[in-house]
């Protein structure tokens, strides 16, 4: 039996965390060997971006991994957890070029080859912090198997997948829609975008009909593409409109005589119901002009300038200068109708804010529809399992009506797309190695696409690239498929969709047999954290003030899978206090440790009621404990270790066991006092150890045990010799019988200190035993004076308040302990302030005026001040019909 005997100090968590996460990485406790004769249990690390800055996102997601890592591995299972970064093409690049200009270079300057080297030198420089940041937290990854999607083993896996899809006509080169930063010069995937609400303008144009003298009148937010326009289109069922099917009008500017087409995809409610078709500048018109065979026009640069198709009077033209210009000659021309103001959400480069351009340019792409079904088929026979299931109808929707992916980025940090093209024969050739020669005219002219992959691409291969496919490693032998993934629900359209058709392909398998959903980290008003808001919270600096372990278990308690939760500081503060509740237990259980007996075991005749009692309350709670974490109910979890150490084991065992440790003559008495505190301060430990690591390490250590560290000690059990059903049972009984006391005491004001006498009834004669032979609880623990045990028969005591709970009532006489008039006068005048209180608040919630006006929540936070008040005021108009019956 192995225990540190030296005396704790003040719980200072900054001083201990990183000591223990030094001694649980330095001695491997995170890494274990591929061995068969173990059931395996694995998660791979949704990979943060290398640039990134660990935020309270991450925070949530690790320690929602580390919590089910760590109580697996002390369950027994053969845990992986494999960590890693992303590349994050354009975040990266963006980086390197801020670098580059302040050189007053840019990356054309030095060339591709000279700037990755800068690249892969800036990620060595701080490509690691992020990674660092995850260690604070507690992370227990298996760091010896960490991975980056730019590394040897996942660019092979990456070269692999592309090659493969390539030759069975799955990934192809085409001219499609997608999303454009002008500013970066590259596609953008759609989680690349952020939209935001913006004001803006809807301007109704007159567009003429061919050969009549008439218009359609269509409403625009982009005046500035007119000269870009193949059609207007109309519903088909749009009586106003429909007539004009089959006609043309005339596009201004350019002269251009377009069709008028049906097609339902037009919504008849927005504008005038007739809208212009630009194929090549809008992903909707793109659509509707591939369904109708219109051709496509680029008036546009890539740099967001007006080409020479848009007209030599615009030509050069900024897009924000082109639409001025416009609107001003369309006013001039009298084909300006008239103008609305519109707020309309805008797509930006998440990376470089500028506006988003959609633009037809040549890109590669993945066909999806042949790689959806398989990925369908294993959340619809439940191989893989959503938690909480309600995600798998957002996940099918996404899968059953997606378009083909853009996989090309017109960057040069990234995975480089593999084929090349013959200068002579103009073949491509796509290769699993670098070629010199063409594959079809062996000539030595060929070019590689400078393009790179996007960044999802090679993250869609995560679950089997980071145990080193396409190798048949004894990794994948081992921990393929992963157990369950921990993720947001933001991204299940751009990740976990991607992973689970990939992983289908190219496995045959599902790569997870759960994914675990949580919501976001919002802040205490419920906004999204965000730079621009200012309301960001740096969890890094939440560790420094109040230690890893309160904002783990601030980031679990309360939290229920999928659902954003709401961040207060002041729930941190108040589970560092519960650390330090911990903390000041284990210590008063430490120091009553002279002459332990580390061999001593009681026998069921030397437990105490309250032994009996505690030893059957820990028996529950890890059966709840151990059911929830394996139903991913975390926060459930947390919420049964916490009520267990504060109500059951510190507020009333701890309290039950002093007079036994400090008075006792009884030997044998006094080790089972000692015996039972150890043994269920230390299987609490372990079952408190998944969300608050640190603490639990430190405690554990000091305490008697074997083994070398808390995160290798087993999973606690029901012990079934320990269960102790009916004398639980009556113990509660006692419990809530010195409860009542203790309100009766709060209500009536006693002081804490001041014993006063009590009087019990028990409604059957068991129930008077029990409360004769555990009559010292109440003077333990209801700072009784005098107890004293009524007859069935036997009335109500004089100015005694009453209380009643199952099979109990509860008499506190309050003579000698109160001043009636005093305490009646202090009731009535809370009662006025109350009666005023709620007659403001009802005039309130009455106002016409204040309920159109008020948000919301503002409503919402008036009634529950109302109907707090008026629960206040049943509890003081009971309280002063107590103290006139005095």
């Amino acid at each position: 039996m192995k225990w540190n005997k030296e005396r704790l100090t003040s719980y200072a968590p900054q001083e201990m965390e990183m000591k223990w996460y030094e001694y649980w990485e330095k001695n491997g406790y995170f890494h274990q060997e591929p061995e068969n004769e173990k059931e395996a249990f694995s998660i791979v690390m949704p990979p943060p971006n290398v640039t990134g800055q660990l935020h309270m996102g991450h925070a949530l997601d690790n320690t929602l991994q580390d919590i089910l890592i760590r109580f697996k591995r002390m369950q027994g299972y053969h845990t992986a957890w494999i960590p890693g970064t992303d590349h994050a093409g354009i975040a990266t690049q963006v980086k390197v070029e801020q670098q580059l200009a302040k050189e007053g270079k840019t990356r054309y300057d030095i060339g591709r080859e000279a700037f990755l080297e800068r690249v892969w030198a800036w990620k060595q420089q701080y490509g690691d912090r992020i990674e660092q940041q995850i260690r604070r937290l507690g992370s227990s990854c298996d760091w010896r198997r960490k991975r980056f999607t730019m590394d040897e083993t996942c660019a092979a896996a990456v070269r692999e997948v592309f090659v493969s899809l390539y030759e069975k006509g799955l990934i192809y080169q085409g001219e499609r829609i997608t999303n454009w930063c002008p500013h970066c010069h590259t596609a953008l995937s759609d989680i690349e975008v952020d939209h935001e609400e913006e004001n803006g303008h809807l301007w109704y144009i007159k567009y003429p009909v061919v050969g009549e003298d008439a218009y359609i009148m269509i409403a625009t937010t982009r005046p500035e593409t007119i000269m870009g326009d193949m059609a207007v289109a109309v519903h088909p069922e749009d009586e106003r409109l429909r007539t004009y099917i089959g006609k043309k009008v005339r596009i201004p500017f350019v002269d251009r005589e377009v069709p008028v087409i049906g097609d339902t995809y037009v919504d008849r409610n927005f504008g005038t119901g007739a809208v212009k078709i630009t194929p090549a500048h809008d992903p909707n018109d793109f659509e509707m002009g591939q369904r109708h065979q219109l051709p496509s026009l680029m008036i546009m640069n890539l740099d967001g300038t007006m080409n020479a198709e848009a007209g030599a009077a615009y030509a050069g033209m900024t897009r924000e200068a082109c639409r001025q210009a416009v609107v001003k000659e369309l006013e001039a021309m009298g084909l300006l109708d008239h103008t609305e103001e519109l707020r309309h959400a805008v797509g930006h480069c998440s990376r470089c804010h500028t506006t988003i351009e959609p633009f037809s340019t040549k890109q590669w792409f993945v066909k999806m529809k042949p790689l959806t079904a398989a990925a369908l088929n294993a959340v619809t026979t439940g191989k893989t399992q959503f938690v909480p299931d309600r995600f798998a109808k957002i996940y099918n929707h996404w899968l059953e009506n997606l378009h083909d992916w853009c996989i090309s980025r017109q960057l040069w940090w990234g995975h480089q797309i593999p084929a090349w093209y013959c200068d002579d024969c103009g073949q491509t050739t796509v290769s699993r190695e670098d070629v010199g020669t063409c594959a079809y005219c062996g000539s030595t002219h060929i070019t590689r696409d400078p393009d790179v992959l996007d960044t999802w691409f090679s993250s869609a291969l995560w679950p089997f690239s980071t145990q080193g496919w396409p190798k048949k490693t004894a990794d994948i032998q081992k921990f393929f498929p992963t157990s369950v993934l921990v993720t947001g629900y933001d991204i299940i359209f751009f990740w976990v969709a991607r992973m689970m058709f990939m992983t289908c392909e190219f496995m045959k398998d599902i790569p997870f047999k759960h994914v675990f959903i949580h919501g976001l980290v919002r802040d205490s008003l419920g906004r999204k954290m965000s730079k621009s808001l200012g309301n960001g919270i740096d969890p890094l600096g939440v560790c420094e003030e109040y230690g890893a372990d309160a904002l783990r278990f601030t980031l679990v308690t309360g939290n229920t899978p999928g659902n954003d939760m709401r961040f207060y500081m002041e729930r941190v503060e108040a589970n560092r206090n519960f650390a330090n509740k911990i903390w000041n237990a284990s210590k008063f259980v430490i120091m009553n440790l002279t002459e332990y007996d580390d061999a001593f075991v009681p026998e069921a005749a030397d437990l105490t009621l309250a032994d009996r009692w505690i030893l059957t309350m820990l028996n529950e709670t890890v059966q709840k404990v151990t059911r929830d974490l394996d139903r991913f109910e975390l926060g459930e979890a947390a919420d049964t270790v916490y009520n267990f150490i504060w109500n059951l084991y510190c507020d009333w065992y701890i309290e039950l066991t002093k007079k036994r440790l400090y008075t006792s003559t009884d030997e044998r008495n006094r080790r089972t006092a000692q015996f039972v505190l150890v043994h269920v301060l230390t299987r609490t430990l372990e079952l408190l150890h998944p969300f608050m690591p640190f603490v639990t390490e430190h405690l554990w250590q000091h305490l008697p045990h074997t083994g070398e560290s808390i995160m290798l000690a087993p999973w606690p059990q029901v012990q079934e010799q320990w269960q102790f059903t009916e004398d639980a049972a009556q113990m509660n009984v006692l419990m809530e019988a010195i409860k009542a006391v203790r309100n009766l005491r709060a209500e009536a004001k006693v002081p804490m200190g001041k014993r006063a006498p009590i009087m019990l009834k028990g409604g059957t004669a068991a129930l008077t035993r029990l409360l004769q032979t555990y009559e010292s609880y109440f003077h333990t623990l209801a700072f009784a004076d005098t107890v004293t045990l009524l007859k069935e028969t036997d009335g109500k005591p004089e100015n005694a308040v009453v209380a009643v709970v199952p099979g109990v009532e509860i008499y506190l006489p309050l003579k000698d302990l109160i001043d009636v008039e005093k305490e009646l006068a202090r009731v009535q005048k809370e009662e006025a302030k109350i009666i005023k209180e709620i007659a403001r608040l009802e005039g309130k919630l009455q106002n016409a005026g204040f309920l159109s006006k008020a948000p919301a929540e503002v409503i919402a936070k008036e009634k529950e001040k109302l109907a707090t008040y008026q629960e206040k005021m049943t509890s003081l108009t009971q309280r002063l019909q107590e103290l006139k019956n005095l």
